[in-house]
């Protein structure tokens, strides 16, 4: 029992992390239709300009400095590049975006080089906040899983319950009547965009001693977050909390328990072949749930697709 609480704790800090990432995907989407391909590479931008910022000031200061640096890189490419291709539809955006992300890798790598930076966690939580029989958590972990939430709830309650959140679903549905009420609807779109990147920052600069700050951190994480996003539908901040966790979750237990495929199978009612190394699918037979596990949020994915194709908790005209 102790073990599964660990995985349990382990799977929905991982999960809140993904959600930390897609939650500005997913905002940027939502409010303004465009799917950022850059948008891990903000995430490695956070975690980078952190650790250089702590090597003289220290964490905290980093974790306070870099959001905002990268909330202002969002929005200035927003306004000097994204805004200049948007009048030329979906697909010059993708393009932009996607060269974007390859321009920011190789920046990275030319200023701090390609192997891991020292980039680690406060002293302060550095220690064991509680430990069982499965194992132990680490305080930071705990550090990482309140700020997480405390992001969802921010986001929720500034997008549902203030005018501010009004003013910017509106100018998505409504934009030349919120523009006729007195309201700059591409300074809202420049901020929205600023505001969804500087997220991916906090995530990068919470994730980063954890997850190891490399130049391919970016590369590492961007599949999954579209994963997240797709699951759970696209433009519902709700839908990408959701799937975040169940991927999470997914990918912690499946690391954890060595279960081999042929259990699984046999469970479902297929018949275990007589000499599974002559089998034409022995392969298939002797694959272990762990060696899978990179492999399930991808087969969600496909189901999803197949099955529900706007997402869990996207609308049939997203």
């Amino acid at each position: 029992m102790d073990l599964f609480i660990i995985n349990f704790l382990d799977g929905l800090i991982y999960g809140l992390l993904l959600f930390m990432l897609s939650s500005g995907l997913t905002l940027i989407f939502s409010m303004m239709g465009v799917l950022n391909l850059a948008h891990s590479a903000f995430f490695m931008l956070g975690a980078y300009f952190a650790y250089q910022i702590s090597l003289y000031l220290g964490f905290w200061v980093g974790l306070l400095v870099a959001p905002p640096i990268v909330t202002v890189l969002g929005a200035l490419v927003e306004r000097y590049g994204l805004r200049q291709v948007h009048q030329y539809g979906h697909v010059p955006e993708l393009i932009f975006t996607f060269g974007l992300y390859f321009v920011i890798e190789e920046l990275v790598q030319y200023i701090w080089g390609k192997n891991f930076v020292e980039y680690r966690a406060p002293e302060s939580l550095d220690f064991v906040a509680f430990t069982l029989a499965g194992g132990s958590i680490q305080a930071y972990k705990v550090f990482m899983l309140l700020c997480s939430v405390a992001i969802f709830l921010g986001l929720y309650y500034v997008l549902a319950r203030t005018r501010v959140g009004m003013i910017i679903q509106a100018s998505l549905s409504y934009p030349k009547t919120v523009e006729s009420l007195g309201h700059n609807v591409p300074l809202v779109f420049m901020g929205v965009f600023g505001v969804g990147t500087g997220l991916a920052g906090i995530a990068g600069v919470i994730a980063g001693p954890t997850l190891q700050t490399y130049p391919g951190m970016a590369f590492a994480l961007g599949s999954i977050v579209f994963v997240c996003v797709v699951v759970g539908g696209l433009g519902s901040l709700f839908g990408a909390f959701v799937a975040s966790l169940i991927i999470g979750w997914m990918k912690t237990f499946a690391a954890a328990y060595n279960v081999g495929a042929a259990e699984i199978l046999i469970y479902f009612g297929f018949e275990y072949p007589d000499n599974v190394y002559y089998h034409p699918w022995r392969d298939l037979w002797t694959l272990t749930l762990p060696q899978i596990g990179p492999l399930l949020p991808y087969l969600l994915l496909v189901l999803i697709l197949i099955f529900r194709p706007y997402g869990l908790f996207g609308r049939r005209d997203a």
